[in-house]
């Protein structure tokens, strides 16, 4: 975060902040169009994902943040090319020394959150738009020591 505060594309920090708080692909944030977000309902609708499907994402209160904040040229959120954020990005990662970090990184960062916060596998589903069960846990990265605070208070509860 302290990298992105430097950085000169306006577009980056809001970008990474939306990847990380919806789990949205880079592509479908780039082609997330204003007319299908509704900041009342926190909902934006994707027409078409990576899996062929589209879906309706729930937004964070961060997100309806960062989205309010957004200027608003043109139809899309994010009026740049997929090479503009590859190569800010890849600036990003050289300046603040994450070598093994990609974009899609943030994806499983957030799908990881969402269950370490206590979402339920069908919930984190209609977040992310996996299909299968399969799919899904290749993208969460579960702490034990999360696992094993919530053991300990179920142990807890049971005495």
């Amino acid at each position: 975060m302290a990298a992105l505060s430097k950085t000169r594309a306006w577009y980056l920090r809001p970008f990474i902040i939306l990847a990380l708080e919806t789990g949205m692909r880079r592509s479908e944030i780039l082609a997330l169009q204003w007319n299908a977000i509704d900041l009342v309902s926190g909902l934006a609708v994707l027409e078409l994902s990576k899996n062929g499907y589209g879906r309706t994402v729930p937004l964070t209160p961060k997100a309806i943040e960062i989205l309010t904040e957004l200027p608003r040229n043109g139809k899309n959120v994010f009026p740049i090319k997929a090479n503009a954020v590859r190569l800010a990005w890849e600036r990003l990662r050289k300046r603040a020394d994450l070598d093994d970090i990609k974009m899609h990184s943030m994806r499983h960062e957030a799908i990881s959150r969402m269950f370490e916060i206590g979402l339920t596998i069908p919930e984190v589903s209609v977040v992310s738009g996996h299909r299968t069960l399969s799919c899904l846990q290749r993208y969460t990265h579960l702490k034990p020591e999360n696992v094993a605070a919530k053991l300990a208070r179920l142990s807890g509860q049971s005495s």
